[in-house]
């Protein structure tokens, strides 16, 4: 079992230390285990805990000290800021099998933001101090850590630079965009993409407000870019949407 500590500050999350661990072939999945051979994994697996969370619980908070990191087994987790009048914005949501929190890793002192889940949950946790005797002993994990706080960083400075100097449509332009091809991958119809946030936590993504994103969808959908349905979006026209997601007017 983990620590008392870390027991407490996750509050009402079932945690659980397995005996038989989790299986190598689930562990592949992540990117952060990428190349990882077996002894491996089984040294991932001996430190590893599994973690339940229902819809709408914080895992921690950017006033929380920073404990450890998670991966996603199932499920969605949002990660946001909230400004002094109470104003949210989603820096980015996490699917599986993505990992968050390895800034922690290397940092004292709090998270740098909330971390709550959009639904039911499933999660493997870290204690930082396992984690980094590991990412000491096997070199090819402290690679992919490495990898992992590079994608972060360019993920990041592409959304402030989509905050600061594109337009609201394109911002959606280019959520669509993303979303699709993270679809292809996945072996889904790229064309038809599934909102993984509702309208109000979309436009707090985008950095805008809900009128104006219901707007900028209204227009895209007038130009026959786009048609809505509920929680989709088909993609009619991807050279327009590209165009408009690159900053340029159509």
């Amino acid at each position: 079992m983990v620590s008392h500590k870390v027991a407490k500050k996750l509050q009402t999350i079932i945690l659980d230390r397995p005996k038989t661990g989790v299986s190598a072939k689930l562990l592949r999945r992540f990117p952060l285990f990428a190349g990882l051979n077996e002894k491996e994994l089984r040294e991932i697996n001996s430190i590893a805990s599994l973690v339940w969370a229902g819809k709408g619980h914080i895992l921690f908070s950017d006033s929380e000290e920073a404990l450890g990191l998670y991966v996603l087994i199932s499920g969605k987790v949002k990660l946001h800021k909230v400004s002094h009048e109470g104003k949210e914005q989603i820096l980015d949501v996490i699917c599986s099998p993505e990992s968050f929190g390895e800034a922690s890793l290397f940092l004292k002192g709090s998270h740098p933001f909330y971390a709550e889940t959009l639904n039911d949950c499933q999660l493997l946790f870290f204690t930082k101090k396992d984690f980094l005797r590991l990412i000491k002993k096997i070199s090819r994990l402290n690679g992919n850590v490495t990898v992992a706080l590079s994608l972060y960083v360019k993920r990041y400075a592409s959304l402030i630079e989509a905050l600061f100097l594109k337009a609201v449509s394109s911002r959606i332009a280019k959520y669509l965009i993303d979303l699709s091809f993270k679809q292809s991958k996945e072996a889904k119809n790229p064309d038809v993409v599934e909102i993984d946030l509702n309208r109000s936590q979309l436009a707090s993504r985008l950095g805008t407000v809900r009128e104006t994103l219901s707007k900028n969808l209204l227009k895209m959908k007038a130009m026959g870019i786009i048609e809505v349905k509920r929680n989709r979006i088909l993609i009619l026209d991807r050279k327009a949407l590209e165009k408009l997601a690159s900053g340029l007017k159509l």
